[in-house]
């Protein structure tokens, strides 16, 4: 399943640094504007604990995890949505992601420049605000002049809704605020993804912060959490540069040591990653047998077809039945055949919806 998170934020806040913990591609970072200029694609693998206390109970031949690609993308300066530095491709950049991960720089450290001279996170939040805005504007613009002629001409109910929204739309994008403040429930859903607005995509903000704030946060990082209240958004605090370090370290001894010295039970990076794989609303089932312990990705609510069909296409085309054991049953009886004996297997059908941990086996016909 290749879904996208960009990473965005302004110029030398961090982001390649953080892209690079992330992913074992390893993108140029240096201490000056538009270091990233094409966009640097990794492959993150999502942590799962639960993937390993499967394998130690089956003892596979291998173990695969799940995985989401991620993007850094270049640095956003002013005037972007008008084509200004790198603006078209920033912004074209971004619209192919399915989520983004804003990085707000949180730390003061005169050796690193900020574009703007001055530290303030909310500005630079506002900055690359006012950019989407706009560009979303444009969009919706556009779109309110094609469907009102349709909402006009004659009863088309789907013209009509698309219509209100897109006026809703572009009521709170003149007021200075994102597409995704505007609630809108599960049927108008579709209609909504399909106008491809910037500022309705899934946020997660990281306020990049120096080690001595990552456990208590800063004047920075309070402010942050007062500017964003209102979105529908997550915030998470990262020091990067440590993240960096703890990076470097080999062994898994050596990670967990230097964690707990800073008085933490899981790396930034790790909660990053789980927190974009639910901006992403995106669930994990599994497969397991002597061959091999896998990790699935799925989109939440997805019933078991559509589920089958992210291992392949046939599995869906041709689907009979899910056989279903549920994670904590699988894991209190220890196989699944003490599973099938203890009555804890399911059979399920077409209408199944799948459930994050399920252990599943397909049988298809095609």
């Amino acid at each position: 399943m290749a879904l996208q998170c960009g990473i965005v934020g302004l110029p030398n806040v961090g982001k390649s640094t953080l892209f690079n913990c992330l992913s074992n591609a390893k993108a140029q970072s240096a201490n000056f504007p538009f270091c990233t200029i094409e966009p640097n694609l990794g492959v993150i693998t999502v942590p799962d604990e639960r993937l390993n206390v499967l394998a130690g109970l089956v003892h596979p031949e291998r173990i695969v995890p799940t995985t989401v690609e991620i993007v850094d993308i270049a640095g956003l300066v002013r005037g972007a949505s008008k084509g200004e530095g790198l603006g078209n491709k920033f912004l074209g950049n971004i619209r192919e992601t399915d989520a983004i991960i804003h990085v707000l720089r949180c730390f003061e450290n005169e050796n690193i420049t900020h574009v703007d001279t001055t530290i303030d996170p909310v500005r630079d939040k506002e900055t690359i605000d006012i950019e989407l805005q706009l560009k979303d504007l444009e969009t919706v613009e556009s779109r309110i002049s094609k469907v009102e002629k349709q909402a006009k001409a004659g009863n088309d109910p789907e013209a009509k809704r698309a219509l209100k929204i897109l006026l809703m739309y572009r009521e709170a994008l003149n007021e200075g605020k994102s597409a995704r403040t505007i609630e809108i429930d599960e049927v108008d859903q579709k209609l909504v993804k399909d106008f491809q607005l910037l500022t309705n995509k899934p946020i997660l903000y990281v306020c990049n912060v120096d080690e001595s704030a990552v456990l208590t946060g800063n004047k920075y990082v309070d402010a942050v959490k007062e500017a964003i209240k209102d979105e529908n958004a997550e915030m998470l605090m990262i020091a990067a540069a440590t993240e960096a370090d703890i990076a470097e370290l080999e062994s898994y001894e050596e990670r967990k040591m230097f964690l707990e010295d800073l008085g933490l039970d899981e790396s930034g990076v790790n909660k990053l990653i789980k927190c974009a794989y639910r901006q992403l609303q995106l669930e994990t089932y599994f497969t397991v047998g002597v061959k091999e312990v896998r990790a699935w990705t799925y989109k939440r609510g997805a019933k078991a077809p559509q589920a089958a069909g992210v291992i392949h296409t046939d599995f869906e085309k041709g689907f009979i039945r899910a056989e279903v054991i549920k994670y904590a049953d699988f894991i209190a009886l220890g196989s699944e055949q003490a599973c099938k004996e203890a009555g804890k297997m399911g059979v399920e059908g077409k209408e199944y919806v799948v459930q994050d941990g399920d252990i599943m086996h397909f049988r298809f016909n095609v």
